[in-house]
């Protein structure tokens, strides 16, 4: 599993956010469009239904960044994803989607305390390109595949999204 932006990344899935949490709550993002699990149950946008897709709330890195408190939040949010830990949670983020009907918000936590403002840019408009049809996710398992397990740092991140933007 690897984070890139705001996705997080296996061989076989794409999620907004983290992967699915103790209790299976997840934003799963396909070239079909958005499933969502939560407190509610399981709901699902098709991305012909959509008007807009994106996330709001999403937590800016600080001006202490740096790889080890990054890759700290990275370990922590996968080394309690199976427990019953009571702490202070990652951020919270909200994938927002415009539906013919209204907004509909479906409540994420972040992979990280903080991307940053780049990355934000490029996820949001890889999502958008996602609801038009002009790109795919499993471009993106399709890399995980490729290169395993293993975050990019900061500008490999971004680098990713611009080319997977293009795709």
């Amino acid at each position: 599993m690897a984070m890139v932006g705001l996705f997080w990344i296996t061989e076989d899935s794409v999620y907004v956010g983290s992967p699915p949490n103790a209790e299976g709550h997840c934003a799963h993002v396909s070239s079909e469009g958005v499933r969502a699990r939560g407190p509610d149950g399981v709901r699902a946008w098709p991305w012909a239904s959509l008007r807009s897709a994106g996330v709001e709330a999403v937590p800016v890195e600080g001006p202490t960044r740096g790889a080890g408190r990054f890759l700290a939040a990275v370990l922590e949010a996968v080394v309690t994803l199976g427990s019953s830990y009571d702490g202070a949670g990652p951020p919270q983020m909200f994938l927002v989607l415009e539906t013919r009907d209204g907004t509909e918000e479906v409540q994420v936590s972040a992979a990280t305390w903080g991307y940053t403002s780049r990355e934000i840019a490029l996820s949001q408009g890889l999502l958008t390109r996602f609801r038009e049809g002009t790109a795919d996710p499993r471009t993106l398992m399709t890399w995980s595949r490729d290169h395993g397990a293993d975050t990019p740092r900061p500008s490999e991140r971004e680098a990713l999204l611009r080319a997977w933007a293009q795709a």
